[in-house]
């Protein structure tokens, strides 16, 4: 075969253009002793495949039972059994939610105040307790502007060495 028409069914092959009958022409080839130095690299490839095809699965697979009446019981009973399984674990949920819910009383207390005293004392503990949270969550962020600043100035003073700007 000439090895301008092998290298155009090569490209054709891995564009995934080729035909059965080329790609018999390519595995033909490569399987003779006449292989370009070149394409060396692509004989393997195409031994590969021709040893593939003579390749056959050789162990048996089992024959499936046919269904006897006594495997048809055991599935029937395992059935019951899953659904006894089953509609017992529900009647122990349903036996804890029972016993163990507390009964719901209503509760008319909404956090209001009668006083408005208390109710003032209340709202300051509570904006207090905000103010603190808040604020330790602003020194964190302090922090974090303190190491930008250090960190820009390092970099500007390295830049500066390196000859930026």
């Amino acid at each position: 075969m000439e090895l301008y028409k092998v290298e155009t069914l090569l490209e054709k092959y891995f564009e995934g253009e080729t035909t059965l009958n080329d790609e018999q022409e390519l595995q033909d080839y490569f399987a003779s002793p006449e292989v370009a130095p070149h394409l060396q690299q692509y004989a393997s490839l195409f031994n590969h495949f021709a040893v593939a095809k003579v390749q056959q699965f050789k162990q048996e697979i089992p024959a499936f039972e046919i269904s006897t009446v006594e495997n048809r019981n055991k599935k029937r009973n395992l059935v019951w059994v899953s659904i006894a399984a089953s509609v017992v674990v529900l009647m122990g949920i349903g036996t804890y939610m029972y016993y163990d819910s507390e009964p719901v009383t209503e509760n008319k207390d909404l956090g209001t105040y009668d006083d408005p005293e208390l109710a003032f004392k209340a709202t300051q503990k509570a904006l207090s307790l905000l103010s603190n949270n808040v604020n330790v969550g602003i020194e964190s962020v302090q922090y974090i502007e303190e190491y930008q600043i250090a960190k820009n100035k390092v970099f500007r003073k390295e830049k500066n060495k390196s000859g930026g700007i």
